[in-house]
């Protein structure tokens, strides 16, 4: 389908608005994500309706840890994301439209994922496993479905969504859990992306009453310094507060870092020890 955020420009190029990256497409050109497309100097996203995953979770696995808790949430995905993450655990569905251009997936309309969220007495339905800000236009639709019935619209995401994005969700979202890297560095170096446009979004998330869970990995030479974790804890208590939830995650190797170390878990007791120093009360260490 035509996709709902972009600019048509000269030359039949096109301007996509989904993400930060705004991407500019030329004809025939896909953006970063794999699965948006310019088309006869139109935009068009190739993943609507194509769902690649879909399960009924404990939300704790989100994680969320302080909302709805102890229900289950159903969740889906559609393939495609907008970072290039070296230790993605989801790889085979995040990255597979860029590693062999197909879109795969299953078909399912939103009225059929509201369905199953009722029949499974699931009070909310999660948009996560890739990058929902990639299926946008299939995330939408089921939110405004889910709404109208009453069950909770929730984002696992990056963070990485444009302004134009996030102020089309905000009136729908009802909690969030990002992916906070941390450092500049560790986002421009192995993940495309920036930090300060995660942080800006998660605040404004928080300043519209969504329920703001981060959970940051640590990872073997990319973030576990004592220095590196006081940096990402500084981020977070100035542009969130201490009464944010962290989730501090341990590492495991994966797709293209099998050969990295486990996060040893003094690292993450470590990285706890900071966040309460920084008077953050509600940290969770996970994957331990």
């Amino acid at each position: 389908m035509e996709a709902m955020l972009y600019e048509k420009l000269s030359d039949n190029k096109v301007k996509c608005l989904v993400c930060n990256h705004y991407c500019v497409l030329k004809l025939g050109q896909r953006g970063i994500c794999g699965v948006r497309e310019n088309k006869d100097g139109k935009m068009f996203v190739l993943n609507y309706g194509k769902t690649v995953a879909s399960s009924v979770d404990p939300i704790e696995k989100k994680p969320l840890y302080n909302y709805l808790q102890r229900t289950n949430t159903y969740s889906f995905a559609a393939a495609g994301c907008n970072m290039r993450c070296p230790w993605c655990q989801n790889y085979s569905i995040s990255q597979s439209p860029k590693l062999n251009n197909r879109i795969e997936g299953t078909e399912i309309s939103p009225k059929e994922h509201v369905f199953r969220a009722i029949h499974y007495q699931c009070p909310s339905i999660s948009y996560t496993y890739s990058e929902p800000t990639i299926f946008l236009e299939y995330a939408y639709a089921t939110m405004k479905l889910a709404k109208d019935e009453g069950l909770k619209n929730i984002w696992v995401t990056n963070g990485y969504m444009s302004k134009e994005t996030l102020k089309l969700i905000l009136p729908l979202l009802d909690a969030a859990n990002v992916d906070y890297k941390g450092q500049n560095n560790v986002y421009e170096k192995y993940c495309s992306g920036d930090a300060l446009s995660i942080l800006e979004n998660m605040k404004v998330m928080k300043d519209n009453s969504v329920h703001l869970e981060v959970t940051t990995l640590i990872i073997p030479g990319l973030n576990d310094k004592e220095e590196n974790i006081q940096s990402i804890v500084n981020d977070i208590v100035t542009y969130l507060g201490t009464d944010i939830i962290w989730h501090i995650t341990r590492f495991f190797p994966a797709y293209q870092m099998k050969n990295k170390p486990i996060t040893p878990k003094k690292t993450l007791i470590m990285a706890e020890k900071i966040g309460h120093d920084a008077g953050i009360k509600n940290i969770y260490l996970g994957n331990i």
